[in-house]
């Protein structure tokens, strides 16, 4: 049996599935598409069951979030940072696009880009993430030549050919998410990152309400763009070392050109990593804003609830934590269970400061 000859196949989305992903793979599994035997690009790819049906020995997955890229990495597939520098073009490009339209334009340019002539592209979104609107984009890029809707998601594809390409629309919207300056240029920032174009109402609080006499090895968990981290050196001239950690390589590249300009005294590591997984090092004192919900907006406090674990295992005794959630976050008891003293420091618009010490015994 040959790849272009694949059985067509039943996907059942479940509770525990990807239906973004289940969808994405839908026209292969019905038959409706053939998978091919050249190479294949999956542009923010995600691994999971649906994947798996099929020849992955030509894949090659870009993903800049560390724990789709770590689950990627486990699987035995080859990951890569950017997909431009390999200089191939494509059979086939899958595309998970995001939630915001300019990253997500971008993204599916890149994926016109980044197919081989006749090559087909193939996008899927969920309906509540701007499905109407990504296949919209792609037809106007290149033109469609098939749609599927099925487990609240919708699937779309092109096949790139030079009569149906709009090349000048793929100039322009090329760079739609390319790092750009924000709040008067004092900050550099891009499409798609958290609080991409403003600074965030919770971090600005959190800044606010930390004291000026923080000191020695620090780390700022969830750092997206640098913000805290930048506010946090400007007041503590006594911080010798801070390390910053950002899941997300997009948004970790910018704090890095933050850092850069702010010309800090400290010491400064960056790492691209899923803070819920554990910390490498210890710390006298850790600020974070950590994430609280999945990109289709869900709730997830679990998340909070690990940040907030990681950066106890990781404080030393005495050391200080400095946390900012929504007011309705179920924090405390996580809290109370792993530290010596909590408090609320600050509250406004929704949002509460917490600080914490961890016991010295």
């Amino acid at each position: 049996m040959t790849p272009h000859s694949l059985p067509a196949r039943r996907i059942v989305a479940s509770p525990f599935s990807d239906p973004a992903l289940d969808a994405l793979m839908l026209p292969f599994a019905q038959g409706v598409l053939a998978w091919p035997s050249g190479p294949v690009l999956f542009l923010r790819a995600r691994d999971g069951a649906a994947l798996r049906q099929f020849p992955l020995s030509q894949l090659v997955c870009e993903q800049s979030f560390r724990p789709d890229a770590e689950l990627l990495e486990r699987a035995g597939l080859r990951v890569v940072a950017d997909a431009v520098a390999e200089e191939t073009r494509h059979a086939l490009v899958l595309v998970l696009p995001p939630r915001q339209r300019e990253e997500a334009r971008a993204l599916l340019t890149r994926a016109v880009q980044l197919a081989a002539p006749d090559g087909v592209v193939v996008a899927a979104m969920t309906n509540n993430e701007g499905a109407k609107s990504g296949e919209a984009d792609l037809k106007q890029l290149a033109g469609l030549a098939g749609t599927l809707t099925k487990f609240h998601c919708r699937t779309f594809w092109t096949r790139k050919r030079a009569d149906s390409v709009d090349d000048a629309r793929l100039a322009q919207w090329s760079a739609l998410d390319a790092p750009r300056r924000i709040e008067n240029g004092r900050y550099l920032s891009r499409p798609g990152v958290f609080a991409w174009n403003r600074i965030d109402p919770a971090s600005a609080l959190l800044v606010e309400c930390l004291p000026k006499d923080i000191t020695g090895h620090g780390a700022d968990l969830g750092a997206g763009w640098g913000f805290l981290s930048l506010s946090l050196l400007a007041r503590n001239p006594g911080i010798t070392a801070l390390d910053l950690y950002e899941a997300e390589a997009r948004a970790l590249s910018l704090a890095r050109a933050n850092l850069a300009d702010a010309g800090a005294s400290a010491t400064l590591d960056f790492h691209w990593h899923d803070v819920t997984a554990g910390l490498p090092q210890r710390y006298d004192f850790i600020v974070s804003n950590p994430p609280f919900h999945t990109q289709s907006r869900a709730d997830r406090p679990d998340i909070g609830q690990r940040f907030i674990t990681a950066a106890a295992a990781a404080l030393k005794p005495g050391g200080r934590l400095w946390l900012v959630a929504n007011r309705h976050l179920p924090y405390e008891q996580t809290l109370n269970d792993q530290f010596g003293e909590v408090r609320v420091a600050g509250e406004r618009d929704g949002f509460k400061v917490i600080a914490a010490v961890k016991a010295r015994r």
